[in-house]
């Protein structure tokens, strides 16, 4: 199989990052998992935990919490696979560090890197727009971000799957790659 790029995605609780590790375990030996995710509270520090335990020692992990395509570009023949667990977390990370404008140009930065990357990745996000609107300008401000940048990283993806209580429903494929 040719290197290619999935999009997963859902709510909350849905399965997407044990199914994207699991898909990733079958695209090769050499598995680079990229959190952006930080420990900023005890909560989010248990979260943390319980994923690197889950993964075990056979996942190289970067921490990266801002510069993504950086990070995957220095990759370039060391992983098989890489996974980016999440989309939303590194939009969060980008909007209160760098501001709105910068989001869309490090989403413009890392949609120029992905077809230079020689291995398979996979990308995690959630769809954050399905619920209630947010009762402030902060929260709708991410909610329009992350469904900006769940769009671009779809377009670029080969393949889109949605996860559905734990279920796996493609809604993009491509064979042609």
């Amino acid at each position: 199989m040719r290197k290619g790029i999935v999009l997963v995605t859902g709510g909350a609780r849905s399965g997407k990052s044990q199914y994207a590790e699991g898909r990733a375990v079958a695209l090769g030996t050499r598995l680079l998992y990229l959190a952006t995710g930080e420990a900023r509270d005890e909560e989010m520090a248990r979260r943390i935990a319980e994923h690197k335990k889950r993964r075990g020692e056979r996942w190289m992990t970067v921490e990266e919490p801002l510069e993504v395509g950086r990070a995957l570009a220095e990759r370039q023949g060391k992983v098989d696979c890489a996974l980016v667990d999440c989309l939303t977390l590194w939009v969060s990370n980008l909007l209160i560090q760098r501001g709105e404008e910068n989001v869309a140009k490090a989403t413009e930065d890392l949609i120029q890197v992905l077809p230079r990357l020689d291995f398979h990745l996979l990308f995690v996000t959630n769809e954050v727009g399905w619920g209630i609107v947010p009762d402030n300008p902060l929260a709708r401000q991410f909610r329009d971000l992350a469904g900006r940048v769940n769009q671009r990283i779809a377009e670029a993806a080969h393949e889109v799957v949605l996860m559905v209580a734990g279920v796996p429903v493609v809604v993009k494929q491509h064979h042609s790659r």
